[in-house]
């Protein structure tokens, strides 16, 4: 009976091969003890962090740095203690755009109006702030993450509000008005899917104290690198949305005729953060399944590569070389997620994956 241990070692060794393919698709080149929130990529390599507000972080923002994470664009403005009179609150959408780093501070942890920070890293000085009062910004607004659209010089924000309630926002950069769009819109509020990771699902306490399962607006979006059309969809969602850029900065169009302007593009999981590549391929985190994902030019989605390891996947963003980032937060063992039971310990990670195309530094 000599075929049992061949059988059992052929097992292992294909186990192995599995396990190391998974792996070759990405390389952990970061192990953080403070839990992200986004990432992105300066014009000159330089990696910036949000870091999430679900983990309490002493610094709000920081920047990569010699093995590191150190405040970003200063302890002024980044530590959660600053007395200053413009500090960043809750930042968790960050991008990098033509010399500036964008910050989307939600003003979650103290109350405070949500506003996108711009900080020129060039002459390292601030660049602007345009705040978003309500009803921009509704009393129960979560912005989130953004794209930044160089060619009309917008910003188009998701916000995930209520649920019932979410919708787009989009920033006129030269003016600095701010609008709130497709509130309501089925493009931007959730499905009823219930996200449930390694056979445990997401659950919140509600202000009674009762736990439910949320359901989350429209969170991830992007841009192609055309700034022709924006990608976006609800978090809690099975299907990706796109609509011109032309057609969002276009401030005469009423809400109708911006909503019939609206296309559903394909399939997606249940997803936070995305970005795209130069072919159109959009990246994402297929959280159910700690898996990394793609929906290609053809609107076909597929799994690139799934891995204990990849659990959370919150953000994507591409460096100077055409290598694409992302990090793993694992929000679904945080205690905001997990029914206030916090589960998750550090390191949290910094990935380097390898992408099926280059993509623009910073998006």
């Amino acid at each position: 009976m000599k075929t049992l241990p061949k059988l059992t070692a052929l097992c292992f060794l294909l186990l192995f091969a599995i396990g190391a393919n998974a792996k070759s698709n990405f390389d952990i080149i970061a192990e953080l003890d403070s839990g992200p929130g986004n990432v992105t990529a300066t014009d000159d390599g330089r990696i910036i962090m949000s870091l999430h507000q679900f983990y309490q972080p002493k610094y709000t923002v920081g920047e990569y740095k010699d093995k590191k994470l150190v405040p970003f664009p200063n302890k002024e403005l980044s530590d959660a203690d600053s007395k200053a009179e413009l500090k960043l609150d809750s930042v968790l959408g960050i991008r990098s755009a033509n010399g500036v780093v964008w910050m989307l501070d939600n003003g979650m942890r103290s109350g405070v109006t949500p506003k996108l920070v711009g900080w020129d890293i060039k002459a390292d000085k601030l660049h602007q702030v345009i705040m978003l009062p309500s009803p921009i910004a509704p009393k129960d607004a979560f912005v989130n993450d953004f794209a930044v659209d160089t060619r009309h010089n917008h910003i188009f924000i998701s916000d995930p509000a209520g649920g019932a309630n979410a919708g787009l926002i989009v920033v006129n950069l030269n003016t600095g008005k701010a609008r709130r769009l497709l509130e309501g819109h089925s493009s931007v509020i959730p499905e009823n899917v219930d996200l449930i990771i390694d056979k445990v699902a997401i659950q919140v306490n509600d202000k009674s104290g009762k736990l439910n399962r949320p359901h989350i607006g429209v969170n991830p979006i992007t841009e192609d690198l055309n700034n022709q059309w924006v990608y976006f969809g609800p978090m809690h969602g099975l299907s990706l949305y796109r609509i011109k850029a032309d057609d969002l900065a276009n401030e005469t169009l009423d809400a109708k005729a911006l909503a019939s302007r609206v296309e559903r593009y394909s399939d997606k999981p249940i997803s936070d953060g995305i970005t795209i590549d130069k072919d159109n391929n959009i990246y994402l985190g297929e959280l159910a399944e700690n898996a990394i994902g793609v929906i290609s030019a053809d609107r076909k989605y597929k799994r690139l590569v799934q891995s204990p390891e990849l659990s959370w996947v919150d953000s994507f963003c591409f460096g100077t070389a055409g290598q694409l980032y992302a990090i793993v937060n694992r929000l679904h063992q945080s205690a905001m997620l997990n029914g206030g039971v916090l589960k998750a310990k550090p390191p949290f990670y910094l990935l380097k994956i390898n992408a099926l195309a280059t993509g623009l530094p910073g998006r």
